[in-house]
């Protein structure tokens, strides 16, 4: 931890926009379109003073290279996730790391892959945000130029690996945060993390808010899927000023996993596409909501409305267990219209009962495999 840096943050004279595209004329269809691909995932923190422009060229791209997925831009950068054939996402990594107005900041390591293609994505969604992520904080008011120290997938692996040995011991003075959704940390984390029981990124500040004793003079190591989430989370944490100091693991887990992958991450690495999970080791640490056997692999729930995610088994959901809560098995949920003619789905029972920021309440509530 001692050799890693604190970014100042990425400034730049907004370079013009370059609107080139690759040339695919030598590639036949197959080549672009090829099932067996992989999914890439990146984000990047730069000034970009025409945010509309960015888009259009992205999706320009995209569309370009038959690549599907989800890209949000905004004044303060990138953040992307699409999958395509290989040939397509290394001529989109080629066309990205060209691109004028992210020299010198983004660079090949920013790009994490896994195994997948455009089928991953039921399709192509680009659109201007006022965040790349979702935090609900402006980006002028918690700035990602204040973010935490970056660490090494080598060197946040020293450190929990200290931080257990002086828990194990009762001695620790470091909490190991999971910044993101408790459905995601429920199928994988590290060992021994906090894990705040939130349904959306938009409450970890809240969370910290109200749980500001718990960091007090604490020295914090936090992660997330791939970094973009410590970036904003870490920045709003050291804002607070109380604790002792703020490390995060850079490229998140999925470079971690790419270096350690039977290191102290179990379980799976929940994905935000069709796929919902990936793997790097054969450890299942959660279990089916209905008979308590080790299971995995999420579903949505089967009630019309709901987007809820539930974890069944196969001999569950052959009795027709598919829905996330008891209010799901027994009926459609009702829907209600707004005036605009909008619907919203009527909350479930899963939802209703889960505290939107939870409160720990004395020593950190630590997970560990296999709880």
């Amino acid at each position: 931890a001692g050799s890693a840096a604190r970014p100042s943050g990425h400034s730049c004279s907004n370079p013009e926009i370059s609107w080139a595209l690759p040339d695919t004329s030598h590639l036949s269809q197959d080549h672009l379109t090829s099932q067996v691909g992989e999914v890439l995932l990146y984000y990047c923190y730069c000034e970009v003073s025409d945010p509309e422009k960015l888009c259009a060229w992205q999706k320009a791209l995209c569309q370009h290279l038959h690549l599907t997925g989800k890209v949000r831009v905004a004044s303060e950068g990138i953040n992307g996730t699409v999958g395509g054939s290989k040939v397509a996402t290394s001529l989109y990594i080629k066309v990205m790391l060209s691109q004028p107005l992210f020299k010198n900041i983004l660079c090949q390591e920013d790009f994490k892959s896994s195994a997948g293609g455009a089928h991953c994505f039921p399709d192509l969604r680009i659109g201007v945000f006022k965040e790349i992520v979702p935090m609900g904080i402006d980006p002028k008011i918690v700035s990602y130029k204040e973010t935490g120290i970056h660490l090494s997938p080598q060197e946040f692996h020293r450190e929990v690996e200290q931080y257990l040995s002086q828990a194990t011991q009762g001695q620790s003075d470091t909490i190991l945060l999971d910044c993101r959704n408790f459905y995601e940390s429920k199928i994988g984390h590290f060992q021994g993390c906090l894990a705040p029981d939130i349904r959306k990124f938009s409450y970890f500040p809240s969370y910290v808010d109200k749980n500001l004793e718990l960091f007090k003079d604490k020295r914090v190591l936090m992660y997330c899927t791939g970094g973009i989430r410590c970036e904003r989370g870490s920045a709003y944490l050291r804002s607070k000023a109380v604790c002792r100091e703020v490390y995060q693991l850079k490229g998140g887990i999925h470079k971690y996993l790419e270096e350690f992958p039977d290191g102290f991450y179990r379980g799976k690495l929940f994905v935000f596409d069709d796929r919902y999970a990936i793997c790097s080791n054969e450890d299942i640490i959660s279990a089916c909501r209905y008979c308590g056997v080790l299971w995995d692999q999420y579903k949505l729930c089967s009630s019309q409305h709901c987007r809820q995610l539930v974890l069944t088994c196969p001999s569950c959901c052959n009795k027709g267990l598919t829905a996330c809560c008891p209010v799901c098995q027994e009926k459609e949920l009702k829907v209600t219209s707004r005036a605009s003619g909008q619907t919203l789905k009527e909350e479930c029972e899963c939802t209703r009962r889960r505290p939107r920021v939870p409160i720990e309440h004395g020593s950190p509530r630590m997970l560990d495999p296999g709880k």
